[in-house]
Parts: C-alpha cells; sequence; structure tokens
C-alpha cells in the first residue's frame, strides 16, 4: 500500500512538496533576521523618540511577533502542499486560533505589573497607584484578555458562548454557594487595595502573622516572615484584622527604665539624668521633638530614671546600632559619675529580742 503511494506521486508533487519545505525554511531564517535587523532597527528608532511607550510595545510583542512569521509561513506553504487543502475548515480554524493566541501573548506580555499602560494611565488621569494596586490590575487585565480569548476561541470552532453564559446564569446559585469562599478573598483583596493599610514592601504585623508584604492577588496575599519562609494568607482574613503597619513609622521608640542603687546621691543623680538628656538631645540619630530622661521612681531596690526617646531611623538593624551607642554612652556617664546600676536585692532587719535570742541560741552551741 505505501509501495503504491510512492508510486502515486509525480514529478511536480515532489516540486510542490520541495517548495512547500523551502518556504517554511525561509520563515525560520526570515523571522531569524527580523529579530536580527528589522525588528532591532525598530526598536533603536523608538528609543530615540520622546515616548516608552512604544519601546514596550515592541518589547511586549518581540515573542509572538516571532511566532507570526512561522503561522504565516506555514500558511504559505500548505498552498502549495498537493496533499493539504489550505481552504480545509479545521486548518482554517487552526491558523485563526494561533493568530488569536500570538495577539493575546503580546497583549498578556502589554499588561504586566511592570507595564508602563499603567503608569501612563497614573500621569494622565492624576490618579495614585501605588505598588499594591499596580499587580492587581495587571492581575485583573490578563485575566480579562484571556477570558476574551477563549471566548473568541470558542466561538471559532462553532461553541455558542452566550448559551454558556446563560447556563452560568441558571447555575449561579450553586456556584456562588460553592465559590464563596473565593468570594470572601475577592472582596477581601479588595478592600485591601482600596483602603491601603499597607503596600508591597511594608513590615507589617497581624494577630497571625509578622513579616514583609511580597505580593497580593485575588485570592490571598504573600508575606515573607523574619524566620525567612514565605506564607500565603488569604484576603478575607487578613481583612478582618487589626493591622499595624511599622513601615509607616516616622521614627522609632526607645523606652527603658534606669536603675540605679539606692546609695546614690541627689547631686550624683542630677548630674546623670541631665548629662543624659543633654547626649541624646544633641545627637543626630535621635529625633529631637520628644526626649525624657526624668528620675521618676522609688523601686524596690533601685532609683529608676526613666528615659523615652526615638530614633531618627526605622531600619532594624540601623536601630540597633543606635540603641547600642546610647548604652554605650549611659555606661561611660555612670562610671565618671561614679553611680552603679542596682540589681534585685533584699535586707533582712531584725528587732532586739530576736537577736538577743540568736545571741542567746549561738552562745550555747
Amino acid at each position: 500500500m505505501n509501495w503504491r503511494f510512492w508510486e502515486s506521486i509525480t514529478y511536480d508533487d515532489y516540486v510542490q512538496i520541495a517548495i512547500s519545505i523551502g518556504i517554511i525554511f525561509f520563515a525560520f531564517i526570515l523571522r531569524k533576521l527580523f529579530i536580527k535587523y528589522i525588528y532591532f532597527l525598530l526598536l533603536k528608532l523608538v528609543r530615540k523618540g520622546k515616548t516608552d511607550f512604544l519601546d514596550y510595545v515592541l518589547t511586549a510583542f518581540e515573542k509572538p511577533l516571532r511566532a507570526l512569521i512561522i503561522i504565516i509561513g506555514v500558511y504559505i506553504a500548505i498552498d502549495y502542499f498537493p496533499y493539504l487543502d489550505q481552504e480545509n475548515k479545521l486548518f482554517g480554524q487552526i491558523i485563526s486560533v494561533s493568530f488569536i493566541i500570538a495577539i493575546t501573548w503580546g497583549l498578556y506580555n502589554l499588561s504586566s505589573s511592570s507595564s508602563l499602560l499603567f503608569m501612563k494611565i497614573n500621569d494622565r488621569l492624576n490618579f495614585e497607584m501605588d505598588q499594591i494596586l499596580i499587580p492587581f490590575l495587571s492581575k485583573a487585565v490578563r485575566v480579562i484578555i484571556i477570558a476574551i480569548s477563549i471566548s473568541i476561541i470558542a466561538q471559532e470552532f462553532g461553541y455558542e458562548v452566550s448559551g454558556f453564559v446563560a447556563g452560568l446564569g441558571l447555575g449561579g446559585l450553586a456556584f456562588a454557594l460553592a465559590a464563596q469562599e473565593v468570594i470572601k478573598n475577592l472582596f477581601g483583596g479588595v478592600v485591601i487595595i482600596t483602603e491601603k493599610p499597607f503596600s508591597i514592601g511594608d513590615w507589617i504585623q497581624s494577630p497571625s502573622i509578622e513579616g514583609i508584604v511580597e505580593d497580593i492577588n485575588f485570592r490571598s496575599t504573600i508575606i515573607r516572615t523574619f524566620a525567612d519562609s514565605v506564607i500565603t494568607i488569604p484576603n478575607a482574613t487578613l481583612s478582618n484584622e487589626p493591622i499595624t503597619n511599622w513601615s509607616q513609622m516616622g521614627k522609632r521608640r526607645i523606652f527603658f527604665n534606669l536603675g540605679v542603687e539606692y546609695g546614690t546621691s541627689k547631686d550624683q543623680l542630677k548630674t546623670v539624668t541631665e548629662q543624659i538628656r543633654t547626649y541624646l538631645q544633641n545627637n543626630e540619630n535621635i529625633h529631637p521633638e520628644t526626649i525624657f530622661v526624668r528620675f521618676t521612681e522609688y523601686n524596690d531596690s533601685s532609683l529608676d530614671i526613666m528615659l523615652y526617646f526615638f530614633t531618627n531611623t526605622i531600619v532594624w538593624e540601623e536601630y540597633l546600632e543606635v540603641k547600642e551607642a546610647v548604652n554605650f554612652k549611659i555606661m561611660e556617664i555612670l562610671e565618671d559619675a561614679n553611680v552603679s546600676v542596682a540589681f534585685p536585692s533584699r535586707s533582712l532587719y531584725l528587732d532586739q529580742e530576736s537577736h538577743e535570742f540568736m545571741n542567746h541560741f549561738h552562745s550555747q552551741e
């Protein structure tokens, strides 16, 4: 049977097959030449202009353009191939779907979270977009693009999309019940986006989590903890919790009580408090607005000096460096004033009768 098939091929058929294969090879060569010369020439010309948008469009459609050249080459090659019909309905559908996928691919790249499209909208409408809103909008646009593409492809193969949508309407109640958690998380994400309690890169704390926000999507928020683990928390949970945004601190507090021994004199105590206060007021790393250094308490085993002030930095490592420097300076001031830090202690006092009894007891021994 195979032998008869090869005997049936004529010289003209061989020529047509060779032309088809040659067209496909030419398409691959053209794709390489186009990207190497024409595409990069266009990119260079666009980058000389005042706008970056065309540059981003060309970059987004680079790979889809490569695919389109091959698709066009295959379409033309089939016209010469003797055993395939270019007018075949299935072949036409496959080519159409290939074009749709290539265009969808380019639009998908164009709507990435780093896209200039959102930046241009921000500039034109003077609408403030933060780092958390742009990725969320990007994901929404991408979902819409894919949904439209799928519906167009379905119609291309003869499926009635309107009937499918109507079917969803009839089964909407069951779908809503099954997807209520998804809907809760979606609305939780919308609440986070609109209220803006935090942005990507912020250090946040809630009753259930503490860490740095890495991403937010339709269902959940991605947070990297200080143990360097990644936790995914549902938006519905996070949006219903009190959230402390530590990154919004303008300054960072230091508060503690410094206990000195009861043997410290009044003059020594005044000297120590004044020198510590003066040091903090002249320290460029300390916020000058709120500085309290006061003798406040007669504690059980110490005279307590309250220190309450803020560092200019909120960065954890820099904050610790400032706090360490302050502690060393306080040690130096205490040493110069000959004042010792108190430690918990207890004194035992005996009345005269107890004292005599103890002496009598020892004498009997």
